[in-house]
């Protein structure tokens, strides 16, 4: 090492999503000074564009409302969903996110997060051994008033102060009493903010904005924006600065404890998707998400895991200039179904959306020319909120780009989509008599309790399935969507991002999605991203503290 440093801190955290920002409150507990680094002119990451979900199983939330849990059952269940996909699932790794729960959430409610559980969402396979309803927790909805000028420049979509739980049954609020109150509850809820003077967000703009106040206004944590690191500076084998471009000018910062990459995945790269999954990609995630922390792993010779996967799902085919609508609750709904180029279902609609996402992959791979067809009927539009429509101009470009197709009869949309009538009307034949049987014996939708938890409850008897048979009928196209890519550097118990054989790259961690997801290729429930993100995110601050 030969360069000199303009600046000195403990810890040098590279994003500022759920895994950065916890980070570095685990910095500020062990009582080390800590900078954040973010590329872009907003903070918060995808983390704050999200449901802000986080899946916590056997946490204190759940103990402290006397719900049951156990390590024994959680790691039970994350054996037969995750399985083993390589070092980023090993069972050590299992081990280390479910024992490390325990501190993150006693950690921060120190620094005042406010957790709440969403008492009524499943696991996305509820049924297997150790499934359980209700391990996602959630901050709740948080006054931004707090963040000061920090407020403006926080990367967050929901301006309401909405809840994990409100969003299934708002879907519904006009056809549904239970939706209807649910509605009315976020209304109050809105209304009462501004009654008080509070700028309430919810969902990930709750947590990101929490753990933003206690580091950057009551602890006074640096914020560095717009400034994307460019080099990890190396003495001999170990990482112990970065260098980095601020207002035009390269700064050197010295990390005396290590660097933390929490700069997200490589959705919006299209040379590294096009190279690693085959595909240009259609992520709803942050825009600066390009793979600049893998760049860096990559050049001081990290080792790197499940690169071609992602956190897929569906996603309505986005307008020109556009971005694609991922694809939720929506897909549970009864009136509904997925089909595709020929018009033949494929799937169980209402499956974790990382399963549809894979299923759409298989289904271009046999050789179907990758044209998917979200289909809905009268009584669909006219009960349900469609989340991907709601702008006027929005539904006027999908029209005018045949994104959306609208058809009288169910015969003349199988001519606009190109299917073989006969094809097509025995694909709604077959959907319709399980609707009135209720049982999808084909694909099984609704047999879960996931698939339930977006249904429809008045619709019987089964929540998430009725006949197409009244028009007018819309199709909307469908591409393969994600949440933000799964692969990224391999890294052990702690954090510590990991060479090729196995030995430890000192002074150098990795989380949230700059890591191999622990969850492999898989989603065991909801908040599974920003759950073992910000677990491993504070276990790596609590090593550097040690170092």
């Amino acid at each position: 090492m030969s360069e000199s440093f303009d600046e000195t801190y403990d810890v040098v955290v590279v994003g500022s999503g759920a895994a950065g920002l916890t980070a570095a409150l685990g910095a500020v507990d062990e009582g080390l000074s800590v900078l954040v680094l973010e590329s872009t002119d907003r903070w918060g990451g995808s983390s704050a564009m999200s449901g802000g979900g986080l899946w916590l199983p056997n946490s204190p939330v759940m103990r402290r409302e006397g719900v049951h849990d156990t390590r024994e059952e959680a790691l039970d269940y994350l054996e037969r969903t995750v399985g083993d996909e390589g070092r980023a699932t090993s069972r050590e790794r299992k081990e280390a996110f479910v024992d490390g729960i325990e501190d993150y959430v006693t950690t921060t409610e120190r620094y005042g997060l406010r957790f709440v559980r969403s008492a009524d969402y499943p696991d996305y396979y509820p049924e297997l051994p150790g499934g359980k309803i209700g391990r996602a927790v959630e901050v709740r909805p948080f006054d931004t008033n707090l963040l000061g000028g920090l407020a403006g420049s926080q990367r967050a979509v929901m301006p309401m102060p909405a809840m994990t739980d409100d969003v299934w049954q708002l879907q519904r609020a006009w056809s549904t009493a239970d939706g209807f109150v649910r509605g009315a509850r976020v209304v109050l809820r809105t209304l009462g903010g501004i009654v008080t003077g509070k700028r309430l967000k919810g969902l990930g703009g709750a947590l990101t904005g929490a753990l933003g106040h206690a580091l950057m206004v009551r602890e006074g944590v640096p914020l560095w924006l717009d400034t994307p690191a460019r080099r990890l500076v190396t003495d001999g084998d170990r990482v112990v600065g970065v260098e980095v471009l601020k207002g035009g000018r390269t700064i050197a910062v010295r990390a005396r404890r290590g660097v933390m990459l929490a700069s997200g995945g490589f959705e919006h790269n299209q040379e590294w998707r096009r190279r690693h999954q085959g595909v240009d990609g259609h992520p709803a995630g942050n825009p600066g998400n390009v793979g600049q922390g893998h760049v860096l792993a990559q050049e001081v010779g990290a080792a790197f895991e499940l690169m071609d996967d992602a956190w897929w799902g569906a996603a309505v085919h986005p307008v020109e200039g556009g971005q694609a609508g991922f694809l939720v609750g929506e897909r549970a709904l009864p009136y509904s179904l997925i089909v595709d180029a020929h018009g033949r279902r494929f799937a169980n609609e209402a499956e974790s959306y990382v399963d549809l996402g894979h299923h759409m992959l298989e289904r271009e791979a046999e050789g179907d020319n990758g044209a998917f067809w979200f289909i809905v009927e009268r009584r669909y539009l006219l009960r349900y909120l469609r989340t991907f429509a709601l702008d006027p101009r929005v539904n006027d470009a999908m029209k005018e780009q045949g994104i959306a197709v609208e058809a009288k009869t169910l015969s003349e949309l199988a001519r606009r989509l190109g299917f073989a009538t006969a094809t097509f009307r025995a694909t709604i034949e077959r959907l319709n008599g399980f609707a009135r049987s209720g049982r999808d014996q084909d694909f099984h939708k609704g047999d879960s309790a996931y698939d339930r938890y977006y249904g429809d409850p008045t619709v019987r008897p089964n929540p998430c399935l009725g006949p197409i048979e009244r028009g007018p009928f819309v199709a909307y196209r469908l591409v393969i969507g994600d949440l933000g890519t799964k692969g990224g550097v391999v890294t052990d118990a702690d954090g510590r991002a990991l060479r090729e054989d196995g030995s430890v790259i000192d002074g150098l961690y990795a989380g949230g999605n700059a890591s191999a997801s622990v969850m492999g290729r898989t989603y065991p429930g909801p908040g599974s991203t920003i759950g073992p993100a910000s677990v491993f995110g504070l276990r790596a601050a609590r090593h550097m503290a040690r170092v």
